[in-house]
């Protein structure tokens, strides 16, 4: 976990929320792997629920972009029609999704 906090200190505030979505892929992969954590294994969840669970995880009022990003590096599966979103475990390490892109 020291691999994906260790770059986001500057971005989260003393509760472990994101205060601004890093334009770097360097930082922009832990937070999204540090988000992508926060989801429940094996739980499906509706659009809004990812929306309101990352609104939780931070402060900038963005879940749209979130959500996209965590499924554009497939760290978030879903239904072709959105009607379902799941976490795709295992997650990977933060070298592993560097080694992918």
């Amino acid at each position: 976990m020291d691999e994906i906090l260790l770059p986001l200190r500057s971005f989260l505030d003393s509760e472990g929320r994101l205060t601004a979505f890093p334009a770097k892929r360097k930082k922009k992969l832990p937070a999204l792997l540090y988000l992508a954590g926060k989801f429940t294994p094996g739980k499906l969840y509706t659009e809004s629920e990812v929306n309101d669970l990352l609104d939780a995880w931070h402060t900038f009022h963005d879940p749209a972009t979130l959500r996209r990003e965590l499924y554009d590096y497939r760290l978030l599966g879903r239904e072709a029609n959105g009607s379902a979103y799941w976490v795709n475990l295992p997650l990977p390490s933060l070298a592993e999704l560097e080694a992918l892109l």
